[in-house]
């Protein structure tokens, strides 16, 4: 065994409890972003199609599904349901009108923007008890890793 492979060996335990560490965060997060929506008339994978329209721009169903790992149908129907609650709308392509993108409406944009920063402020609320150098770190090392990670 060579010494790269002993320093690996050694660092699976702090691997081991990063994952854990980066997924349990994950699941609060995502409670309290439920909690959230709790108050508007959206369920939570309409609140993952705004953000990527909010984020992203228009895009076709095909785009939207394969952002959010859903089938084409299901993706269909969501857009159905929030074009009934207008949110969003489908739009021809001005560039070929084969085309039918699904564009983000001002209520849409709103909704995203006040959950977004409701969820701002309840980690603002956490990090109080972080030091200025310590949230920066964390923020340097999670966008670092989020960077490393969208390379593989």
């Amino acid at each position: 065994m060579d010494l790269d492979e002993v320093k690996i060996n050694e660092d699976i335990d702090y691997v081991a409890v990063i994952e854990k560490e980066l997924r349990y965060i994950s699941g609060i997060i995502k409670q309290k972003g439920r909690e959230i929506l709790s108050n508007y008339k959206i369920t939570p994978p309409q609140f993952i199609a705004l953000q990527w329209l909010f984020e992203e721009g228009d895009m076709t169903i095909g785009e939207l599904s394969n952002k959010m790992y859903l089938a084409f149908s299901t993706t269909t129907d969501l857009v159905d349901r929030m074009e009934k609650n207008n949110l969003v709308k489908r739009v021809k392509d001005p560039n070929d009108r084969r085309v039918v993108r699904i564009h983000l409406l001002e209520e849409g944009e709103r909704i995203i923007e006040e959950c977004i920063k409701k969820r701002q402020l309840y980690l603002k609320e956490v990090l109080i008890h972080f030091s200025d150098e310590d949230v920066e770190l964390l923020k340097n090392n999670l966008t670092r890793l989020h960077q490393d990670m969208r390379k593989e």
